[in-house]
């Protein structure tokens, strides 16, 4: 891990990814991007006036002084941190940032959202998730340690979320974390029984691990909905972390239907990383 993109809108709960970002990078030795999006009218990107581009240019100068004050931490002491000031109107262009500096990891606070508000609410990190190739880590808390000695890694053992998994074991396996695999069985038209899932789940570490050794890792577990189950497994397993697989633009997968993965990022007190499937 030598880059970490860390989005920063100025809130408790950027601080709170931002504070998180700065262990990992000091635990791996990584560049901390520091990036501030300047939410700007089409209006006053395209104008071809003078005042309209003196206006421009004064909020981006603004912009520029308060992400210096804002970075301005004992906390970052000792890390190289690179301030990004972008006039993007859109979160879902943090990819591109993320493609053109090649970081490995975006972390990102969020305030999750419950009950009707989540109908009204478009969430910035939502739309990170959905549009990163690369792993994004969401909180909603300050995290005393970043350590991650216990992961749920949640899979449908599908052929499609071998990349996932392999790309979270090697992750985890640098980071000294033990992953425990889950696999959340409904009461409904994808119930499957014992049997059929140990078939599916040693299909998947045949083509994945070519051995069965992560076997002894693997849960099942009945639950009403999937994100129920991952989240009660993760905190009767007393995880640090939960990953979760996701189809970024093209949608979940059919595991993880409707918005589940966002769900889980949303509602779980843990901290969640997702990967690209």
């Amino acid at each position: 891990m030598k880059k970490i993109i860390v989005p920063i809108d100025f809130s408790e709960h950027s601080e709170f990814a931002l504070k998180a970002a700065a262990k990992l990078a000091k635990k791996n030795n990584a560049e901390l991007l520091a990036l501030h999006m300047l939410e700007m009218s089409d209006i006053m990107l395209n104008a071809s006036d003078g005042l309209q581009n003196q206006k421009a240019v004064f909020f981006f100068k603004l912009a520029e002084q308060k992400f210096e004050s804002f970075l301005d931490k004992d906390y970052l002491k000792g890390i190289k941190v690179t301030p990004i000031v972008k006039h993007f109107k859109v979160f879902s262009e943090v990819n591109d940032v993320a493609k053109k500096h090649d970081a490995d990891l975006i972390v990102m606070g969020s305030h999750g959202t419950s009950g009707v508000k989540e109908l009204f609410i478009g969430s910035n990190t939502e739309r990170v998730v959905r549009n990163a190739d690369i792993p994004v880590l969401v909180l909603k808390n300050k995290l005393n340690q970043v350590n991650f000695e216990d992961v749920v890694f949640a899979c449908d053992f599908s052929e499609e979320s071998v990349k996932a998994y392999l790309n979270a074991s090697k992750l985890f396996e640098k980071m000294g974390s033990k992953m425990y695999l889950v696999y959340v069985n409904l009461p409904n038209d994808r119930f499957k029984n014992s049997l059929e899932i140990e078939r599916l789940v040693v299909n998947f570490f045949t083509k994945a691990d070519r051995n069965l050794d992560r076997m002894k890792d693997v849960y099942y577990v009945s639950d009403y909905t999937v994100e129920d189950g991952i989240l009660n497994f993760s905190i009767k397993m007393g995880a640090d972390l939960i990953a979760v697989p996701t189809h970024g633009r093209k949608g979940l997968s059919h595991f993880f239907q409707g918005s589940v993965g966002e769900d889980v990022a949303n509602h779980s007190t843990l901290p969640v990383i997702t990967f690209k499937i």
